[in-house]
């Protein structure tokens, strides 16, 4: 079964690794959930940096 990729130049959606503009396509699918994210602190500081410099905080 083939999954539907996004393209990382354009970010036009595509069931075949190569995108019409030559870009490559990659899956657009989250990781999967566990309670025991080893991720999470790492994901949660970058997201406060982000917000910071966008002053959302």
């Amino acid at each position: 079964m083939k999954h539907i990729l996004k393209c990382q130049s354009c970010g036009k959606y595509t069931l075949s690794e190569k995108c019409g503009c030559g870009g490559k396509a990659i899956e657009n699918k989250p990781p999967k959930y566990s309670p025991e994210d080893k991720y999470a602190d790492y994901r949660r500081k970058v997201k406060e940096v982000q917000w910071k410099k966008e002053g959302l905080i």
